[in-house]
This record gives structure tokens, C-alpha cells and sequence, in this order.
């Protein structure tokens, strides 16, 4: 409501966000929201600024790591060392001409500097405060939320791996991800109550309750039985086959769902009476059979690569696919249309392109992640002078 707009159209023209969070969770949301055409102001510290910008290799030729910009693209750079009087100030200010405020301090870190929930509700009371924290503001307020931590009491490490062997992390950081669309999915839920009421909202994630409620047929069986999951590789605990499959010349991600496309699959593979066998006829028979299953199966596969079983189960629909390195599944998606990389300037890494698509109100091409302080003196004197002056758009 106080920024310019472009004559495209986005869904959260108008919003302002200022964007007091740091490593993934909270910038990652931050920049969703650029991407639905929000004007996002990062707030990082003088001198080092957000921790990811020092989290590499890989470093990009300016000295950019690559991990920050992962979640910082289409943002104004601003540097704030919230102990001095005047950026705090410049800081509050922030906050009240802001829609929307993400912070991921430890709770009641921010009241000395006036930027809490209470303190910027009450100086703004349409905003839409989020706030994201490892464990929840109670009890676990004090404890440090970071995603590899999580994924280790919260259980997702107990079901990822081989059995038998360690438990192992995401190869992502998967909970900060998750949170992040939490905190998108809250905050846009906030800004649609305010846009029926002038009320804004705090609005509260954490990294574990992201998790848990991630976990989802696995919580419910845990919940169903009272018995703990344990990990089983690539293997689904309810279906099969649901794996990876060894070819001739490596691995086939096998997704069958359901009888018929079971079915589609022994007739592919040759061996169309595997479906009228007793022990695989059904899915419940399969699950309970399943080793016995993969032995005929891959038995079978062994004559053909992944690639060409992928070509060949394809054509009568059974959903299957190699398992691709990082660039080959880049690859696969151009070669879909999909567009999965977009250019941000000279000699900047490209970011991933947003995963939505809308058709009346695209989402916005992303611009280059701010150097530190990159837009510094252009936002102080902007923040110095009239409430009602829209913020200019990045260039």
C-alpha cells in the first residue's frame, strides 16, 4: 500500500516486508514472498551480516556464497547495528511503515530494541508480525534452533537410512525449508484476515513443530500403533514397489501406487503372471512379501538400464525414473519447459526459478541477492523522511 507498483500485476503488490531473519527459514520465507511481487528489506549486521554469507565454498567470483543466495534474492540491502540509537530507530521506523516484519530472534530478544510482537503491534497495528524459533516460545524458548538439531529430536533422522545402519540427515536442510513455507503459508492466511478486518497478527513457527507435522503417515502410524518407525532406505513402510530397483546398470526409482499400475508393470517386465501371484496380487500382499517381490523384479530389470526401463514402464504409465545427479535433474526439468534456472546479472549464480505458477498474477522474475548494505543510504534516507513516500523499486 505504500510501495510502487509495476504495470504487471503480482499478487502482493503493495506489501512491504521488512526482513529482520537470518540463515534459511526466515529469509527463504522472506524471498517467497518477493517472488508474489513484495518489496522485502533485509536487515542484516554491520560488518558480517547474515551468517550465510560467510557459509562456503562454494563462493561465487564477487565472494558471494552460494548459500546466501539461495534465500535472498529480489531484496534491498540495509545494514543495522540495532544497539546504536539511530539504526534502532531507523529499525522501528522500518517496522512501522513495514506489512509485514520476519524476525528469528530467541523470544524477547528484541523488546529492549522496541521491535518484540507487542511493540510493533502496538506501534503498527496492521502488521503482520511472524516470528520463527527452533522449539516454540514456552519452554523451549532458550534452546537454539538449528536444522540439523531438529531433524535429529524430532525424529526424522530415526526413519532416513538403510536399516540397520545410522541414522542420517536430509541431504537439504530440509526443516528450515518446510518452516519457511509454514511461515509463507501464515503470513499470507494473516495478511488475507487484515485485508477483511485492518488487524494485523503475530503469527508463530517453529523448526519443530514444522517437522512433526511433516512427518505425517508416519506420525499418523506412530500414533495408530504406538509403535516407533524405524528407517527403511528408499523403501516406502505402506507400499510396494515403492524403491529403488537395481538394473543393468543401476538404479530405477519405482513408484507403483496402486494394483493396476502393478499390473502394467509384471506385463512390461514380461511376467504378467507376477500379478496373479498369491503373495503380490494386492498391495497389503506386496508390503508383506516385498523381498521376495523385489528378487522377481529386479531379476527381470537386470535386462535393460534405467534409462530404458524408464522409457519402456513410460509408455503404460507406470511412474518410474533413474536417480539423477543434481544437474541431470536440472536437465530433465528444461527439457519439460520448465525453465527450472533464471539469470539474476553478470557474474552472479543463477537462482532456482519459483516453483509457482499463477495466470493472472505471475510471480516476479528474481533479481540479484543484495551485497551487504547494497541499498543502505538509499533506504536511510528514505526511512528519514515522510511515512507516506513508497519505497522505489529495486533496479
Amino acid at each position: 500500500m505504500r510501495v510502487e507498483c509495476t504495470d504487471q500485476p503480482k499478487p502482493l503488490d503493495g506489501v512491504l516486508v521488512a526482513d529482520f531473519s537470518r540463515v534459511l527459514a526466515g529469509p527463504l520465507a522472506a524471498a517467497t514472498l518477493a517472488d508474489l511481487g513484495a518489496q522485502v528489506v533485509k536487515v542484516e549486521r554491520p560488518g558480517a551480516g547474515d551468517d550465510t554469507r560467510a557459509w562456503g565454498p562454494p563462493f561465487a567470483a564477487d565472494g558471494t556464497a552460494a548459500y546466501f543466495d539461495a534465500a535472498n534474492r529480489s531484496k534491498h540491502g540495509l545494514a543495522l547495528d540495532l544497539s546504536a540509537p539511530d539504526d534502532a530507530e531507523a529499525a522501528r521506523e522500518l517496522a512501522v511503515r513495514a506489512d509485514v516484519l520476519i524476525e528469528n530472534f530467541r523470544p524477547g530478544a528484541l523488546a529492549k530494541y522496541g521491535l518484540d510482537p507487542v511493540s510493533s503491534l502496538a506501534a503498527n497495528p496492521g502488521l503482520v508480525h511472524c516470528s520463527i524459533t527452533g522449539f516454540g516460545s514456552g519452554e523451549g524458548a532458550h534452546l537454539p534452533g538449528y536444522d540439523f538439531v531438529v531433524q535429529a529430536v524430532g525424529g526424522l533422522m530415526s526413519i532416513t537410512g538403510e536399516p540397520g545402519g545410522p541414522p542420517l540427515k536430509a541431504g537439504v536442510a530440509l526443516v528450515d525449508v518446510l518452516t519457511a513455507k509454514d511461515a509463507t503459508t501464515g503470513i499470507l492466511a494473516a495478511l488475507r484476515h487484515r485485508d477483511r478486518t485492518g488487524e494485523g497478527q503475530h503469527v508463530e513457527v517453529n523448526l519443530l513443530s514444522s517437522l512433526l507435522g511433516s512427518l505425517v503417515n508416519q506420525a499418523s502410524g506412530h500414533l495408530a500403533t504406538g509403535r516407533d518407525p524405524g528407517p527403511m532406505g528408499n523403501r516406502h513402510p505402506s507400499i510396494a514397489p515403492y524403491e529403488t530397483l537395481a538394473c543393468r546398470d543401476g538404479l530405477l526409482a519405482v513408484a507403483v501406487g496402486n494394483d493396476r499400475q502393478f499390473r502394467a508393470l509384471a506385463a512390461a517386465l514380461g511376467a504378467p503372471e507376477l500379478a496373479e501371484d498369491a503373495r503380490f496380487a494386492t498391495n497389503p500382499d506386496r508390503v508383506v512379501h516385498r523381498t521376495e517381490l523385489v528378487k522377481e523384479l529386479e531379476a527381470r530389470l537386470a535386462g535393460d538400464t534405467a534409462r530404458g526401463w524408464t522409457e519402456r514402464l513410460g509408455k503404460v504409465s507406470v511412474p518410474c525414473g533413474p536417480v539423477n545427479t543434481l544437474s541431470e535433474a536440472l536437465e530433465f526439468a528444461a527439457g519439460l519447459g520448465l525453465d527450472p534456472v533464471v539469470p539474476v546479472g553478470e557474474g552472479r549464480i543463477p537462482q532456482v526459478r519459483s516453483p509457482l505458477r499463477l495466470s493472472r498474477t505471475p510471480v516476479a522474475e528474481p533479481a540479484a541477492p543484495p551485497r551487504l548494505d547494497e541499498h543502505g543510504a538509499q533506504l536511510r534516507e528514505w526511512l528519514a523522511g515522510p511515512s507516506d513516500q513508497p519505497l522505489p523499486p529495486l533496479v
